[in-house]
């Protein structure tokens, strides 16, 4: 019998990444602080957020009498510039200002990633890391790309999945899956080592 799959996310990119993996499930939306603790490292804090998210979708599911045990994926993303912590821009003037900073830099991406079974109270994590190399960027292509594309609820301020492209000189990284969100790669692996194969 195939173990009940939860998204513990409300994103649209998380939903539809997952998608690709032709399995069915259900998605929730924790309900967490993603305040930065203070000294807090952007590793750490991509950590702590996306076990939090784990541990508040089990704790809301045990609240709500939900007896089926499932396996709960979640994920956190942060863009961190020269060691800033970069989060969503949520407005066009931050949108615009993001990318003016990352005109001709390194910019690196940290997605944590969470499979957490709810039969045997186990998790299994993992920190993916992409960069992408910006290309030196004019005021009016930035202005345009944002105005196009609107990605204000996006970690970076662009989709890579769209129009976003064609801002870098290049990409490193060994699952482009995880710049959008969510590691697929990983997460087909974790869910093998929880008995679910995708193609199996």
């Amino acid at each position: 019998m195939l173990k009940k799959i939860i998204l513990g996310s409300s994103s649209p990119y998380r939903k539809e990444l997952l998608q690709r993996l032709n399995l069915h499930f259900e998605c929730h939306s924790p309900n967490i602080d993603e305040s930065r603790l203070a000294q807090e490292s952007a590793q750490n804090l991509v950590q702590r957020l996306t076990l939090s998210k784990a541990k508040a979708v089990h704790e809301e599911r045990l609240a709500l009498d939900s007896t089926e045990n499932a396996l709960i994926i979640t994920s956190d993303q942060i863009a961190v510039l020269n060691s800033t912590v970069l989060g969503k821009p949520h407005t066009e003037a931050n949108a615009i200002k993001q990318l003016t900073s990352f005109s001709g830099q390194k910019v690196s991406f940290l997605t944590g990633l969470c499979l957490f079974d709810q039969e045997n109270k186990t998790y299994q994590y993992e920190l993916n890391e992409f960069h992408v190399y910006f290309r030196h960027l004019t005021h009016q292509e930035i202005s345009r790309y944002v105005a196009i594309e609107q990605p204000l609820d996006c970690a970076g301020s662009f989709k890579c999945e769209g129009l976003g492209v064609c801002l870098f000189e290049k990409m490193e990284g060994n699952d482009p899956t995880s710049l959008i969100g969510l590691p697929l790669i990983m997460l087909s692996s974790f869910l093998r080592k929880a008995g679910v194969n995708p193609i199996s």
